[in-house]
């Protein structure tokens, strides 16, 4: 994994590199910059810990963990010895549990598996009002859920934000330069995906894509490849002529992909051969469903089937994070806001308040806004109106501020291009090198009034 966590316990078999990897990688400083020491031997068994506003799982101090058994806060426990920032915790392994959603209720219990089996068994003798009825019982109590945090999950980068600034604080440091985090400045990335799922929304995607078109949104459609509905190849030739994406959406989304390792295996061959017939260089599983350590098997540049928090979705859990990330050498492109289907049929909604809020929360963290809209879902008048209330709503705010909006191809290449930039000082001034450095914007991260702020230049 381009994250992977370490998991000896010695404190000193840990080294500084291993422990600021992932804030490393997420902000691309002038050269290792970070100095994090472990203040002693992690605990053996991963637990959910406070430190600062950020919830967090993994191992700790367990020296630490056991002095401060009244409260969970770890961050009274940092502190600052020999130009290291002390912790109680590893910031990478963390990062990666939550990403990777290696905690409790981030993956299928042999219950929920039980139920979810049961479930599909019996979907063909349904219609969508008894599964939507039958998805509103099972979210029941939702809300409750303090972890991830809805409706956005910004865990990661909070957590890279406080370790940031308390170096800053404890070394004097003003200002760090870092390589901003999209092309030309852009303050957010915006994406569209149609996810194809019936016959009906196959024959609907005509009309999406002049509706698109009408308010310059350009999108990704991800195409079911066997069982549900004929894929012409006029019809994917007219998507690309339109200058829209088009990538591979499970192998015939029956909800068993990840079932069994072994027929997972089966179906990735065929799935990887219809990527290479479609030219798709980009994957999304059926209902969100997900096991990332399998993902070694699919062939393709980037992945869009990990929610940033999913208390309303069939499979549970989230990555907490809006930024997109790796999975060994797939970028993982995270879905951040909430599904058309869930929105209209589960919460029941008659506005785009709940977008609006999702994206204002994205756009405060510079993170990525990516959205689902199925061709099957917007058929009624009410639900695509619904649709052009949200494609005039992300216009309105491209007119007030830089974003970039962009096929999810374009943002995987980008972020590749982006891990691969260096900052070096020549002339007395920093510069950005690598491929694609002219598209990229030097910025800032600063400290001010005890608060981690980004500097663009105008």
């Amino acid at each position: 994994m381009r994250v992977e966590a370490q998991q000896a316990t010695g404190a000193s078999l840990i080294d500084s590199s291993a422990l600021t990897k992932a804030i490393e990688d997420r902000y691309r400083f002038a050269s290792p910059l970070l100095n994090f020491r472990l203040t002693g031997d992690l605990s053996g068994e991963p637990e959910f810990f406070q430190f600062g506003r950020s919830i967090c799982y993994g191992r700790s101090d367990k020296v630490i963990r056991d002095s401060n058994a009244r409260s969970t806060d770890l961050i009274s426990s940092t502190s600052f010895n020999d130009d290291s920032l002390m912790l109680p915790f590893n910031p990478t392994e963390v990062i990666d549990n939550l990403r990777l959603e290696r905690y409790p209720s981030g993956q299928f219990g042999h219950f929920e598996r039980t139920l979810k089996s049961l479930y599909y068994r019996l979907r063909p003798f349904t219609n969508r009002t008894l599964r939507a009825y039958v998805q509103r019982f099972r979210a029941n109590k939702w809300r409750n859920r303090p972890f991830p945090n809805w409706p956005v999950d910004t865990t990661v980068e909070d957590l890279c934000e406080t370790l940031l600034l308390l170096f800053m604080q404890k070394r004097g440091i003003d200002r760090i330069p870092f390589i901003w985090f999209w092309p030309r400045g852009a303050r957010a990335s915006v994406s569209m995906t149609h996810d194809v799922e019936t016959a009906a929304g196959r024959d609907f995607c005509n009309t999406l894509l002049k509706i698109n078109e009408s308010y310059s949104i350009k999108a990704s459609f991800q195409i079911v490849p066997e069982q549900r509905y004929q894929v012409p190849t006029a019809f994917l030739d007219k998507l690309r002529a339109h200058g829209c994406e088009v990538c591979v959406q499970d192998l015939n989304h029956d909800g068993r992909l990840f079932d069994q390792q072994d027929e997972f295996r089966r179906r990735a061959f065929l799935i990887n051969k219809y990527a290479r017939e479609y030219g798709a260089s980009g994957f999304r599983s059926a209902v969100l469903y997900r096991k990332p350590e399998w993902y070694e098997h699919l062939d393709f540049s980037y992945d869009m089937s990990i929610p940033n928090v999913a208390h309303l979705d069939p499979q549970r859990g989230g990555c907490c994070t809006v930024m997109p990330y790796f999975i060994g050498d797939m970028v993982e492109l995270p879905l951040t806001t909430v599904q058309d289907y869930t929105l209209f049929h589960i919460l029941n909604e008659t506005s785009i308040s709940l977008w609006r809020t999702q994206f204002e929360m994205i756009l405060s963290k510079n993170g990525m806004a990516t959205f689902i809209v199925h061709p099957d879902y917007v058929t009624g008048s009410k639900t695509l109106a619904l649709y052009k209330d949200l494609l005039a709503m992300l216009n309105e705010f491209r007119s007030q501020t830089n974003l970039w909006f962009a096929l999810p191809g374009e943002i995987s290449d980008w972020w590749r291009a982006r891990d691969q930039m260096s900052i070096v000082r020549s002339d007395n001034a920093w510069r950005i090198t690598g491929d694609g450095a002219d598209q990229a914007v030097l910025a800032f991260a600063a400290a001010v009034d005890g608060k981690l702020v980004y500097e663009l230049p105008e």
